[in-house]
């Protein structure tokens, strides 16, 4: 299916040079750092705040800890009751009478098997083309850059609920909605990703990891048409932390096409 998303040309070239000075720091301190641990940039400044305390501009990074989370899930084909429980291990797939919900941590080979399972239920699907409707703390990036193309090729919108969450990798499933709202109250943040370990020869291997991934995101982005200094504030906030985008980045970034809600 046609792109029918807007495109602006996005500045690849300041997102290459942020990217690039990143990693020459990157490389730096992962040769003179220490050995042994998952390697984490450190954080900045005071104690960073908990997850749940309110944000503004120039106060968005918050501790992360992908396995603190509860869903808000809908029963399927239910009202939107959203009972709490602990957030599935990898992405679950449920349906109401409007959208496909996404729900759970993104796991490794949730991208093929998600594609299937939205495909067959697209098989059978009345009327109108659903919504994704994205509740996540993140994950596999490749998985979720594996799903978020089949999102696009069908043809699909996405959508960020006011209670729900869509965190480290889950942007990118986002990004591929043709059309892409999120209510005002959601909670879309970005980090750097977890890579390796931090011992003096994979150092080089992991930097070399560490491009080829940044490439593939960069290109994805591009592809969604959205802009790729997105990575820019994930790039400055460590594995452990979040940074949690305000409304108007959102659509500065071209991550959202609408905000739910804004006053």
């Amino acid at each position: 299916m046609e792109d029918a998303t807007p495109r602006r040309g996005p500045p690849v070239r300041r997102a290459l040079t942020a990217i690039l000075i990143f990693q020459l720091g990157l490389a730096a301190l992962l040769v003179f750092g220490d050995v042994g641990t998952d390697f984490a940039l450190p954080a900045r400044g005071p104690a960073v705040p908990a997850f749940d305390q309110p944000t503004r501009p120039g106060d968005q990074t918050r501790k992360f800890d992908p396995a603190g989370f509860p869903i808000t899930r809908p029963a399927p084909g239910g009202p939107d009751t959203r009972p709490s429980g602990p957030m599935p291990e990898r992405l679950t797939l449920d349906a109401t009478a409007d959208d496909l919900i996404l729900t759970g941590t993104i796991a490794a080979g949730d991208g093929e098997r998600l594609k299937s399972m939205i495909a067959d239920r697209l098989a059978t699907w009345p009327g109108t083309l659903p919504r994704v409707v994205l509740n996540s703390p993140g994950g596999s990036v490749s998985d979720a850059l594996t799903l978020g193309r089949a999102i696009r090729d069908t043809g699909l919108a996405t959508l960020v609920r006011d209670t729900d969450i869509c965190l480290s990798a889950c942007p990118y499933l986002f990004a591929a909605g043709t059309e892409r709202t999120a209510a005002a109250s959601a909670r879309i943040g970005v980090h750097q990703h977890y890579f390796g370990e931090n011992t003096l020869l994979p150092a080089f291997t992991a930097v070399s990891d560490i491009q080829r991934g940044q490439g593939a995101v960069m290109r994805y982005l591009d592809e969604m048409g959205v802009d790729p200094m997105l990575m820019v504030p994930g790039l400055a906030t460590p594995p452990n932390e979040i940074y949690l985008l305000q409304p108007e980045e959102l659509t500065r970034y071209d991550l959202a096409t609408a905000i739910d809600g804004e006053s």
